[in-house]
């Protein structure tokens, strides 16, 4: 448990990184904005989560480090601003990561409190996405998850494969690192390949003069 501890705030950490990156980029904010978007990215979706399975104290509320480990993402990521864009792909690799392991520990937190198994898929894919969408909305981007890119649904997906694996008696262990491996395996590929799904059209129904 103490190292699925330290990976949790290393994610925590590196989605603080990410959230103070992506306020930079529209504007000059101060400290304070800068901290708070931060703080919403690494913390949004996991509240959500609580909030709707009626888990409280909420995370951060209970665990005071988390909070520690975000204002140093953001220390970080002012003093190391420029070599971070230039690690980008670096980045990625461990945003990808991060959402894989949230989307997995989320989804245990739900079959901890008695959710159906679907309903604990997608409760899993909160924690992991829905930070980054709120951050998106703050700092007035279009959503992740209506961009093209494969990320909600690779989420999902990785959820619902450890889902039938914890039904065939394996390890935890053995389905943490299969259905996490899923999900960045997903990620790594459509974004090399610039995969997406497939677009939902929507006809463009023709006037009619109907004499009303």
């Amino acid at each position: 448990m103490q190292i699925q501890y330290l990976l949790e705030l290393t994610g925590t950490g590196l989605f603080a990184i990410s959230g103070a990156i992506a306020a930079n980029k529209k504007s000059k904010p101060d400290w304070f904005g800068v901290t708070f978007i931060g703080f919403i990215t690494s913390i949004g979706g996991g509240s959500i989560r609580d909030i709707l399975l009626g888990s409280y104290p909420l995370s951060w509320v209970a665990d005071e480090k988390r909070i520690y480990v975000i204002i140093a993402g953001i220390v970080f990521t002012s003093l190391f601003f420029n070599v971070l864009l230039r690690l980008r792909k670096t980045l990625f690799i461990f945003d990808s990561l991060g959402i894989a392991m949230f989307t997995i520990l989320g989804t245990e937190k739900a079959l901890a409190y008695h959710v159906a198994p679907f309903i604990a898929a997608i409760m899993g894919m909160f924690s992991a996405i829905m930070g980054g969408v709120m951050r998106d909305v703050l700092t007035n981007e279009i959503p992740v998850i209506f961009r093209k890119e494969i990320y909600a649904s690779a989420c999902l997906a990785g959820a619902l494969v450890y889902l039938a694996l914890n039904t065939m008696d394996l390890s935890r262990n053995m389905c943490l690192l299969v259905s996490v491996s899923v999900i960045f395996g997903i990620r790594v590929v459509a974004v090399k390949y610039r995969l997406s799904l497939p677009q939902f059209k929507r006809e463009k129904v023709p006037e009619t003069d109907d004499g009303g």
